[in-house]
């Protein structure tokens, strides 16, 4: 058996509605799981308070996003509120070649989209147990008007809608839990035979 094998990673997506708790879940998630990073999307919005480019996002001009697209630059892209999305193709398959899993969070509609291009994806969909709990938590934030929570109420309707695409559902009511379920599915997938099988061949 060769000894400088290196297995690759995993890409993980993750997905679910805005006050499912995704950023805390995989902040932990970080923590636990070794060689494990975040990819960092594109986006055409404008930064918030406290945004870093290249941190948060990679914050482009429109042009600049549909040349990318022209190009070929994207694993998946989308639009969302008046705004275009991209997740950046060669950084995350240079990080999977090198052993590197990478987490991704994105919206159902990009995460349907990575599935196609990339069947062995891993996806994830973060929800808490009903939608009465996620609308307390919105609530609870108090960042959005009335009009925003019920906007994100129903968007969250149609994400529900395509549950049934995922791999894995992770309900997010006690983090700790949530947070060590994920990491078992992130290490499982060291074990799946397609990950290994390519080394196991030399050892006959």
């Amino acid at each position: 058996m060769n000894n400088n094998y290196t297995q690759k990673g995993s890409l993980f997506v993750f997905s679910g509605p805005s006050g499912t708790g995704k950023s805390s879940i995989i902040e932990q998630v970080m923590k636990k799981c070794p060689k494990t990073t975040f990819s960092v999307s594109a986006t055409t919005r404008d930064p918030r308070t406290g945004e870093k480019d290249g941190v948060d996002y990679y914050f482009i001009t429109k042009d600049k996003f549909q040349d990318m697209i022209k190009n070929d630059e994207f694993l998946e892209y989308a639009e969302y509120v008046d705004n275009s999305y991209g997740t950046p193709k060669a950084e995350i398959m240079d990080l999977i070649n090198s052993g590197n899993n990478v987490i991704l969070d994105i919206e159902t509609q990009g995460a349907q989209n990575i599935k196609h291009k990339c069947p062995e994806a891993v996806l994830i969909f973060i929800t808490p147990k009903n939608l009465s709990i996620l609308e307390r938590r919105l609530r609870h934030r108090g960042t959005d008007t009335e009009e925003k929570i019920q906007a994100r109420l129903q968007h969250a309707r149609g994400e529900y809608g395509v549950i049934d695409l995922y791999d894995y559902v992770v309900i997010n009511d006690v983090l700790d839990i949530a947070v060590n379920e994920v990491v078992s599915i992130i290490e499982a997938q060291k074990y799946i035979y397609n990950k290994r099988k390519s080394n196991l061949m030399e050892a006959y």
